[in-house]
């Protein structure tokens, strides 16, 4: 059975990111009074927001973390600024090829997704930034905000694979630049887990993580295709 269907992350994997999104959420939880370092929210990067706020929360013993109504502050703090950063920011473009790889794979058949540990607010931002849809380049994209648990749990990829019409877990490739991106792959049975080391995690964070293969540019997943 081959590939029918690979879904991306954006921020990291197919949206260049100098660690812009680390960045807004620090400097969001500043403002909160509570300080982290980049390094320490790297470890959440690619989880759903609110959740990785409540375990920065955590990590800093602040007791604020089962405050639902204060996350919620946080989070929606932290969606306009990334929205405001997304929109007129002028570093934000894809990284380098992914419009050509979206076009080599759905030339071949392969239908091309995305999934994200940011809300539809924010995607819908990025998506007009970028243009991939008005140039027919995805197929489906999928949010945290739109599933019961963003990742590691699978959700995000069953989402995509139902409004696909895509019948085996076998024909889904799950790529992505974080271990909850390989996490999720893996817990949904993808047939290729895929770490990208040029974004948020380097090689040897990622060689930690589940995975079958690890690529330094999306170009290499045409030939392990």
């Amino acid at each position: 059975m081959g590939i029918q269907l690979v879904v991306f992350d954006i921020a990291g994997t197919t949206l260049q990111d100098e660690s812009n999104v680390a960045k807004v959420l620090q400097h969001t939880l500043q403002l909160a009074g509570v300080t982290v370092t980049l390094e320490e929210i790297n470890e959440v990067m690619g989880y759903a927001k609110p959740y990785a706020i409540r375990c920065l929360l955590q990590l800093r013993q602040d007791g604020r973390h089962s405050n639902e109504a204060f996350i919620h502050e946080l989070h929606d703090r932290f969606v306009a600024d990334m929205k405001s950063h997304y929109a007129t920011h002028p570093t934000v473009r894809e990284k380098d090829g992914v419009s050509a790889v979206f076009a080599a794979l759905k030339a071949r058949g392969i239908k091309v997704a995305l999934d994200t540990g940011f809300d539809r607010d924010i995607t819908n931002v990025i998506l007009e930034r970028v243009g991939w849809q008005q140039q027919g380049l995805i197929d489906a994209v999928a949010t945290s905000d739109e599933v019961p648990f963003g990742r590691p749990y699978p959700y995000m990829i069953y989402r995509i694979m139902e409004e696909l019409e895509i019948r085996s877990i076998q024909s889904v490739a799950k790529t992505g630049d974080t271990t909850s991106d390989l996490e999720e792959g893996t817990n949904a049975g993808c047939r290729y887990v895929i770490g990208v080391t040029t974004g948020a995690y380097s090689r040897e964070e990622l060689e930690k993580g589940p995975h079958t293969h690890l690529v330094a540019s999306l170009d290499e997943l045409l030939s392990i295709f």
